[in-house]
């Protein structure tokens, strides 16, 4: 049995032909499909947890693994070394050093702009081996302002949630900063309330003040295919979009350098099989098989996401070496980090959104880190550590 929010019929048509080609290869064991809406997803595996009634195999958001591996939901996944490793890094969900889940896709962000715009304005066009300094990002904006976009950047700062920490993390630890200190994951003092985090955080809240983002929305990418932005900071869902909207046009950029090196976020859905799995070797056979190549790339070209092995992206209409979207697979593969393999990381990405809210807003910078600090170290104290 298996449980899925599919978030589209094209992601939904893969799983039923991933099923249905398990089902006839062999007669040992079969796969049960159990859909919940992508809406009432996490509330319905949540009740199941709780009543320990989980199905054997979960698909879960990558962050939040190590908290179900820590509270005992998870077993460890078993899968092949050899199909592991094929996995990109980020697509592969570990805690304390074992691995306990694996997808077949990742996301990626990037800058999208106008060829057109940035020639007209004189702004260099970035590369991943050379991508912006934040001089010349900053520049950039100010200069896109100056020449006609009320508001030259959509940061994104409508949206709510876990984008939040997706999204603005990875520009603190470009800044040299972090959601927690990854060495112990026993705190997050030094790590977001240290030189470089308010250093970050004084440039996001100036962002604002300047006039160069809003959090006015709509939530998307709507206002970069009007033209109503010159750059927009999103991801690859949002390109296929853009891609119609904008045409050759379109420039897929790589993140803003702060200072240690661009970041992007790094891990999206995994699969992991249930402690309480009583035909764990059934589940583990099912996800060998799924993970085939030719299934990643139609994953990949049915949802517009980046393949998890290099063989499947190379046969992606979207990101191959000649396809559209192939800058998000270089993207990925240089700079994404996966956020903090701990048990406490919901509890760390709510205090980040807030912190960063209220940042945003106006609020003082070293005491609102501060704040988010305590409330991070508190709650891993409660818990004794989460096991580390």
């Amino acid at each position: 049995m298996w449980t899925h929010s599919a978030g589209n019929p094209g992601e939904l048509a893969v799983y039923q032909q991933i099923i249905a080609d398990f089902n006839a290869s062999q007669s040992q064991y079969k796969i049960v499909q159990q859909n919940f809406p992508q809406g009432s997803y996490n509330e319905a595996i949540t009740a199941a947890a709780a009543a320990r009634k989980l199905p054997c195999l979960l698909d879960m958001d990558g962050p939040v693994m190590p908290n179900w591996a820590w509270a005992g939901h998870l077993q460890p996944l078993g899968l092949p070394d050899d199909l592991i490793s094929s996995l990109l890094p980020t697509t592969v969900g570990r805690y304390k050093d074992t691995v306990y889940s694996a997808g077949y896709w990742e996301a990626a962000l990037s800058i999208f702009a106008r060829k057109s715009v940035l020639d007209r304005n004189s702004i260099r066009i970035p590369t991943a081996d050379k991508p912006w300094t934040l001089d010349e990002f900053d520049v950039a904006v100010t200069r896109l302002k100056a020449n006609g976009y009320t508001t030259p950047l959509d940061l994104g700062a409508a949206d709510k949630g876990e984008w939040w920490s997706y999204a603005y993390s990875p520009m603190l630890q470009s800044t040299g900063g972090d959601l927690i200190d990854r060495g112990t994951m026993k705190t997050a003092d030094g790590a977001l309330n240290g030189p470089d985090a308010v250093k970050f955080f004084t440039w996001f809240q100036q962002a604002f003040k300047n006039g160069w983002a809003d959090n006015a929305g709509p939530v998307g990418n709507q206002r970069f295919i009007d033209d109503k932005v010159a750059l927009s900071y999103t991801g690859v869902w949002n390109a296929k979009d853009a891609l119609a909207g904008v045409g050759d046009d379109l420039l897929i950029l790589p993140p803003v350098d702060f200072g240690k090196g661009p970041k992007i976020g790094g891990g999206s859905w995994q699969w992991g099989i249930s402690a309480g799995c009583k035909n764990a070797d059934g589940a583990r056979a099912y996800l060998t098989f799924s993970f085939q190549d030719k299934y990643l790339t139609a994953f990949a070209d049915s949802q517009v996401v980046i393949p998890s092995t290099t063989a499947a992206a190379k046969a992606s209409k979207y990101f191959s070496d000649n396809g559209a979207l192939h800058q998000f697979a270089v993207l990925s593969q240089k700079f994404a980090l996966a956020r903090p393999a701990t048990p406490g990381y919901p509890v760390i990405s709510s205090t980040f959104e807030k912190a960063a809210k209220d940042i945003m807003s106006g609020a003082e910078v070293k005491s609102t880190l501060d704040t988010a600090v305590r409330a991070i170290d508190t709650d891993i104290s409660s818990q004794n550590g989460y096991g580390f």
